[in-house]
């Protein structure tokens, strides 16, 4: 782990200076919830919503725990659903910025169902934005997706040199970028964009046929089963562990540098692991929390459908503008993220019922 950057310091001291009333969309979710509870931690007024698609109430129960009653007080939460425009201008009263997290993930669900895909991404961020300018927002951040680079091959990813989109949710978080710049320059709203690269952390679920991959791997494992690559598992991504994740939200959040604003940054650590050494990393890790324990390898299959090879970003953009340096590689973020999981399954093993 290393120590967080001056900007992030700086953005924290302000913030419990002055505290602001921040609206997460898709605060039941894995990221929103992490938000949520950070923000809480920070002094601020949380406004959360969530329409239950793809988070859970037990998110929204723990964010209370993990605070205390005290701040729990400052966390207005009530089941919305961004694809309804009377509920997006409810969200929007009385808030200062907006972070909108809210949406379908996973190619493969986007392929199997787009038309799903693109009313959750592309209309709910557009009534989003929308209710945001309405309700005079100053600031709106939204979450896009490494997905949008298509299949452009170059590495590492630059944010202006993009590919041809390779499946409808990267088509429905590049509409989203699109309209993220136009409400900017047409109507003044402070908006500014993340594009996400593989985001890993607590909460994030282990279960369901869109799982993304550590949290499933990892499931797996505890259940004494084995991994699943597709392809030959020298596919690489630039995996980001969600305390990143927060601190682009915040600095994007209060960022006054002019130039931030309509434009999309890169959100990751600038370093790519294969996911062979993934399950390494993963297992090693399980074997030094259960000593003892055994746990499987790795089955291979057929590469999966609108997948690339290799991801990597250029983190310049965002370490220029808004101050972000990441404070935790993929090693640092598993520490974090196998302890919760694994305490996860123990607490849901003890609680099953006995035969």
């Amino acid at each position: 782990m290393i120590s967080p950057s001056p900007a992030y310091e700086h953005a924290r001291e302000a913030l419990r200076s002055a505290p602001r009333t921040w609206l997460v969309t898709g605060a039941a979710g894995f990221i929103g919830s992490n938000l949520a509870e950070a923000l809480l931690r920070m002094g601020q007024r949380v406004v959360g919503i969530d329409d239950f698609s793809n988070g859970f109430q037990h998110n929204v129960d723990d964010v209370r725990r993990q605070v205390g009653e005290a701040a729990s007080e400052r966390f207005r939460f009530f089941e919305a659903d961004v694809r309804n425009p009377g509920d997006c201008a409810e969200a929007c009263r009385g808030v200062d910025v907006v972070l909108h997290q809210a949406a379908l993930g996973s190619v493969p669900r986007s392929i199997a169902n787009p038309v799903a895909s693109h009313l959750a991404n592309a209309d709910g961020t557009l009534n989003m934005m929308t209710a945001a300018r309405d309700a005079g927002v100053r600031r709106f951040v939204f979450a896009s997706s490494s997905s949008t680079y298509g299949d452009n091959p170059a590495l590492p990813k630059i944010e202006h040199q993009m590919g041809r989109p390779l499946s409808p949710y990267a088509v429905s978080k590049y509409v989203g970028e699109l309209y993220g710049g136009v409400f900017h320059r047409v109507y003044g709203l402070e908006t500014v964009g993340l594009r996400y690269f593989n985001v890993f952390g607590r909460r994030q679920r282990p279960d369901g046929p869109y799982a993304a991959v550590i949290p499933r791997w990892i499931g797996r494992l505890l259940s004494g089963e084995p991994c699943v690559i597709h392809g030959d598992g020298e596919t690489s991504r630039d995996f980001c562990f969600v305390e990143n994740v927060v601190q682009a939200n915040v600095l994007a959040g209060i960022s006054e540098n002019p130039e931030a604003f309509g434009e999309v940054y890169n959100v990751a650590c600038g370093r790519s692991t294969s996911l062979n050494d993934l399950l390494e990393l993963i297992r090693g890790g399980l074997h030094a929390l259960r000593p003892g324990t055994q746990f499987p390898g790795a089955e291979y299959t057929p590469p999966r459908e609108g997948d690339i090879r290799d991801s990597l970003a250029d983190l310049s953009k965002v370490r220029a503008r808004l101050g972000y340096e990441p404070t935790h590689y993929v090693a640092d973020g598993l520490q974090e993220a196998l302890r919760w999981y694994v305490e996860s399954h123990e607490s849901t093993a003890a609680a099953a019922p006995r035969p």
